[in-house]
């Protein structure tokens, strides 16, 4: 059995507190989905070591000090921390953090920065000539005090030269979390994850900080949670509101305004959506053509494909792809 992937976590006086723990949950999810020897060690390093407090006043106790952490790392995770000002949120950029980072990153197989802590990175030089990505609040003091980085507010998180990778804001420390246990583990471990996690789908990279949620809330009514479930787990079958209202043994016209009632959609434009959803995600991450991807999604035709994305993202899948798809790790389902 291979080592355990050592997964470093720098903290510091007043960080996020989601951008340790989310990724942290996620790490301690696949060592558990995956079963056997832990494939993530999660170290929290910090200055001096000792006690943390972050913004949210909860505190952090730390494995080990930043001089103690030595050049045995396999991810190097960096969060953020910002404070109040005058024109909104401004990214804080600690000296000492900044020093250190610059000299642990060459001993890293790769480093990830969560919402601002792409600042860090940048201030750091790791981020020179890359594109990048932050939370979209301190996206313009990035690209204002890099203008050697190139920055993306769009996505939730973006890969850059192999082993530089950096994350938009709050949430989607998940979804970067998850992206590299994908690449560690396989796809299959991440969705298991984001199962797990309650994650409709495990988002990939190029979508927007400002995309449509992916699920909608809880419902009041389990039968339809599970049905929405049920769906999400069966997009290349027949998805027909007569098909879904017979399964929950409704009539068609009770069915749908039911559904509607719960989800705030249509079945069918819930089924549409869900659908997109999955054509985004090949179209991201494979060279799957765009006849084989309708048909994996459950669109079933390049033309239907084309109808959907341009009447929910107001584009072409071609466009979309070039837009968005990954540099790394593409493959052929």
């Amino acid at each position: 059995m291979a080592a355990p992937h050592r997964v470093v976590v720098v903290v510091f006086p007043d960080v996020d507190l989601l951008d340790v723990t989310g990724p942290a949950e996620v790490f301690s999810l696949a060592n558990r989905e995956v079963g056997g020897a832990p494939r993530y060690e999660v170290r929290l390093a910090g200055p001096g070591g000792g006690v943390v407090r972050t913004s949210a006043g909860v505190r952090l106790v730390t494995d080990l000090a930043l001089e103690d952490v030595g050049a045995a790392v396999d991810t190097l995770l960096v969060p953020g921390a910002v404070e109040a000002g005058p024109e909104g949120p401004v990214a804080v950029v600690d000296p000492g953090i900044v020093a250190w980072v610059r000299e642990t990153a060459p001993c890293a197989r790769r480093i990830a920065s969560v919402c601002v802590g792409a600042h860090v990175l940048a201030e750091a030089g790791l981020l020179d000539g890359l594109t990048a990505t932050t939370h979209w609040s301190t996206a313009a003091q990035l690209a204002a005090d890099y203008p050697s980085v190139n920055v993306d507010a769009d996505p939730i998180f973006v890969r850059s030269s192999g082993r530089v990778w950096t994350g938009a804001g709050i949430s989607s420390c998940l979804d970067l979390a998850l992206a590299l246990v994908a690449e560690d583990l396989g796809e299959e471990v991440a969705l298991a994850v984001a199962r797990n996690l309650v994650l409709y789908l495990k988002r990939q990279g190029g979508q927007s900080q400002f995309s449509v949620p992916l699920s909608p809330p809880a419902s009041s009514r389990r039968d339809i949670d599970e049905l929405r479930l049920w769906i999400s787990e069966r997009l290349a079958e027949d998805l027909s509101t007569a098909e879904l209202a017979s399964r929950m043994g409704l009539s068609e016209r009770h069915f749908a305004r039911v559904f509607r009632q719960e989800t705030g959609a249509s079945p069918a434009a819930y089924v549409e959506a869900a659908r997109v959803e999955v054509a985004r995600r090949l179209l991201e991450s494979t060279d799957s053509s765009l006849a084989a991807v309708a048909r994996a999604s459950g669109l079933g035709s390049v033309e239907t494909l084309h109808r959907a994305f341009r009447k929910q993202l107001a584009t072409t899948p071609a466009a979309y792809r070039r837009r968005f798809r990954t540099t790394a790790g593409v493959s052929r389902p």
